[in-house]
């Protein structure tokens, strides 16, 4: 009768494989690395990874505290109405608010340097045809704030006049 062939197969090394792995990927993607280090040490010598390692320590206590602050009205009031705002930043046509933005910033310094204006300088100021044109987009702002102030709040039970 036929003998059965012995299989011996080597014992395996965990231990050298994963050394093996870690040589090919020092490697394969060394410049990664070396800029995950250079992370991990800003995070290190800001104190970041310090907290970080402290709030894993304690986050048996630390999530309770979250969890309560966020279940608060205000900041349930504050995350929408941050929300709100982006919707709100989202709609303006970034070339506009960038033309708002520059234009406002150097007038804001013009303005701080020159000597003020007089009245008959600021009633002709109000007469041009830009500042009529901003001062009738205000004004369309300011009447749809005051329509929606005339509405009641449905949304805040606490602050309704009972």
């Amino acid at each position: 009768m036929a003998e059965p062939i012995p299989l011996e197969l080597p014992a395996r090394d965990a231990r050298a494989e994963l050394e093996n792995r870690l040589q090919r990927a020092a490697i394969e993607h060394g410049e990664a690395l070396l800029a995950g280090y250079q992370v991990l040490q800003g995070l290190y010598d800001s104190g970041i990874l310090d907290l970080l390692r402290g709030a894993l320590g304690s986050r048996d206590k630390l999530l309770p505290m979250i969890v309560d602050a966020a279940n608060k009205p205000e900041a349930i009031r504050g995350v929408r109405n941050l929300l709100l705002l982006g919707k709100l930043g989202c709609n303006i046509p970034p070339e506009i608010l960038q033309s708002v933005t520059q234009t406002a910033s150097g007038t804001l310094l013009a303005g701080r340097l020159k000597e003020p204006l007089s009245l008959w300088q600021l009633a002709k100021k109000m007469c041009d045809k830009d500042t009529r044109r901003a001062l009738t987009m205000v004004a369309c702002v300011l009447e749809a704030i005051g329509k929606a102030a005339e509405r009641p709040i449905e949304s805040c039970p606490e602050q309704n006049p009972s």
